[in-house]
């Protein structure tokens, strides 16, 4: 099964968005949509799951083939409970165990042929059906989204919103449909929960097509790469990593078959207005016209990489110890964490951990935003601190972008602040938009252009990336690596933090651990000590297994022995004259020793069936030593 794009174009008034887009997703590839904001991913989105019809094209796909995204995801019955909600997904599986329970019912009262049968047919199609799994699998994605067993038993209708958005990113995962479309999926999870998701969509059966501005997320997960670019959309196989090098090396190819072709244009126009002129010679040159018409004209490369450019200094160095926190606790109604950190000048810190732990909560705590419960933090000598906000609820005003830069820098000329702006791709007209109306990356940008002008040694960065595109981030990166502060940041953009820190301060479980190495090194640290703890967890599981197996064997062997005292007995029977002057007792006693002989026969299988898989274990271990 197939869906197919073909030729599809859209536009916006006077804006065309997209221009003869062909895409074809067959089997069960994992595409990456990316391109910059307002390129037109979302658009495309639309189009496939038919909520927006195209102006021109056609859109193919069989009759039964199913398309899920996270926006069609709604709850029909919000007073239903969690359970009852997962539980519908699987409505095939639950009838087949309501119909294997009947039929089960029914074989103990009575053997039938056409009975056996059908109960061998549904168990059939329970195991092809995930029957076995299905409630293991809705556990783990449940968990890993950040819910317990017990808010199973609750009602849709008493969860947050940002929960309910949660709770429909389960419902779509689980539904399993044939096309999974996912905007933006790593939006708002933590890192832990970002990496779950990888694994889980590398192992999904079946296609996916995801918009991600999560450059490791789409490493990890794509093995196709499509690019929306100036209304047209470009292929290019492997994942993130191998897509910037067919880029550039695309980019590189075409423009020098275009500097080849440029010379042969000029070499043939120079020919022409040579000898154009000259009777003996306009024929020749006529013909060097018409084949300057018929050339297929090569297009000089472009690429999208308009992006900002930013300048971060300080104005004063400031001391070499930046932050010193002593044991400060932080929280609200309960300490989230405990917090030992010095932090000296230079460094760029990653703030990590699971969402909810106290990440945002501790910068907001240094910048006096909120008081902290015990303990305390003292700012070095000469400190200055700037602050990103990633709730950015300062822009909920009417001021202009114009008004919001000037207001806060009245000092600055009208030159200067265009300029500034300028830097930031508030061009032209875009200076005079309300604030209250710019998306979420021209808000960034405004906070950035502002802590530029503010001039500061210790940067405070709230996930500074969210609502950035990837030459947003880029452009942030280049600007923070030359910045010569100091640095404390929360994200859960792992190539952001790989890219910056230098330090890590990990935060969870109300603990709180400084390490100072840069992230790739802990990374790499964190990952020995789980396969240490999986392997260790391992030999514990295979000694558990190998005890309990032990005692299955123990088990089976008094099982055998009492069978055969059994067996003993009845065959002493035979010499007793009530059975061997009745004939009918005799054959009621054959019965009986051969039911006995059956059942020892069915014990000494399963008995060397066990002796082998312990022997088996016994050679393992013997293998590793």
């Amino acid at each position: 099964m197939s869906l197919q794009l073909s030729h599809i174009s859209h536009s916006f008034g006077p804006q065309e968005v997209l221009n003869d887009i062909n895409l074809e997703i067959k089997g069960n590839p994992k595409i990456a949509l990316i391109g910059r904001n307002g390129s037109g991913k979302t658009t495309l989105f639309k189009i496939i799951i038919k909520e927006l019809l195209a102006e021109k094209g056609d859109l193919t796909m069989p009759k039964d083939y199913k398309i899920a995204s996270l926006a069609q995801v709604t709850f029909e019955d919000e007073n239903q409970s969690v359970k009852e909600m997962l539980e519908s997904l699987f409505t095939p599986i639950l009838d087949l165990e309501k119909a294997i329970e009947k039929i089960t019912h029914q074989l103990k009262h009575s053997v039938d042929d056409a009975l056996l049968d059908k109960y061998t047919s549904l168990q059939n199609q329970f195991e092809l059906l995930g029957g076995y799994t299905y409630r293991q699998e809705m556990m783990n994605v449940f968990t890993r989204f950040g819910f317990t067993e017990s808010d199973l038993s609750r009602s849709l209708s008493i969860f947050s919103s940002g929960q309910k958005t949660r709770l429909a990113f389960v419902r779509l995962l689980l539904s399993k449909p044939d096309l999974l479309l996912l905007d933006e999926p790593t939006n708002h999870l933590d890192m832990a929960t970002i990496e779950w998701l990888e694994t889980y969509l590398n192992h999904y059966q079946k296609a996916i097509l995801f918009i991600s501005h999560d450059r490791m997320f789409i490493d990890n997960v794509a093995d196709v790469i499509y690019e929306l670019e100036y209304t047209n959309l470009s292929y290019y196989p492997g994942n993130y990593s191998q897509y910037l090098i067919l880029k550039n090396q695309n980019q590189e190819k075409q423009l020098s078959a275009y500097k080849r072709q440029q010379k042969d244009i000029q070499r043939l126009e120079e020919l022409i207005e040579k000898f154009r002129y000259k009777r003996s010679k306009a024929k020749f040159a006529q013909s060097k016209i018409k084949y300057l018409d018929r050339m297929d004209k090569i297009e000089k490369p472009t690429a999208d990489l308009k992006n900002f450019k930013a300048y971060f200094h300080s104005r004063v160095k400031g001391g070499k110890q930046v932050l010193k926190c002593d044991h400060l606790m932080i929280g609200y109604d309960r300490v989230l964490a405990n917090i030992d950190l010095t932090l000296m000048h230079g460094q760029r810190c990653a703030i990590i951990g699971p969402n909810g732990q106290g990440k945002t909560t501790f910068l907001k705590t240094i910048m006096g935003y909120i008081p902290s419960l015990s303990g305390e933090y003292l700012m070095g000598h000469q400190i200055e601190c700037g602050y990103f906000d990633q709730e950015l609820i300062e822009y909920k005003n009417d001021k202009t972008v114009l008004e919001e830069l000037w207001d806060g820098y009245p000092e600055l000329t009208h030159t200067e602040v265009r300029t500034i702006l300028g830097q930031f791709l508030f061009t032209a007209e875009e200076v005079f938009k309300s604030v209250r109306v710019l998306s979420g990356g021209e808000k960034v940008r405004l906070s950035l252009a502002k802590l530029l002008l503010q001039e500061p040694n210790f940067l405070v960065l709230d996930e500074p990336t969210n609502h950035l595109d990837v030459l947003g981030k880029e452009a942030l990166e280049t600007a923070l690596m030359n910045y010569d502060g100091t640095i404390l940041f929360v994200s859960h953009d792992r190539y952001f933090i790989q890219k910056m820190a230098n330090c890590v301060l990990s935060i969870e479980n109300q603990a709180c651990t400084f390490y100072n190495i840069d992230y790739h090194t802990y990374a790499e640290q964190k990952i020995d000590q789980i396969e240490s703890k999986s392997s260790d967890e391992q030999i514990k599981e295979r000694s558990i297994s190998i005890g309990r197996l032990q005692k299955q064997l123990k088990k089976l062997e008094d099982g055998i022995s009492e069978k055969e005292l059994s067996l003993q007995a009845l065959r002493e029977k035979r010499f007793e004259p009530e059975y061997y002057h009745d004939h009918k007792n005799m054959r009621s006693l054959d019965d009986q020793i051969d039911e006995a002989h059956n059942q020892i026969t069915h014990l000494m299988k399963q008995w060397e069936e066990l002796s082998e898989i312990i022997n088996n274990y016994g050679d393992d271990e013997r293998k590793k030593v």
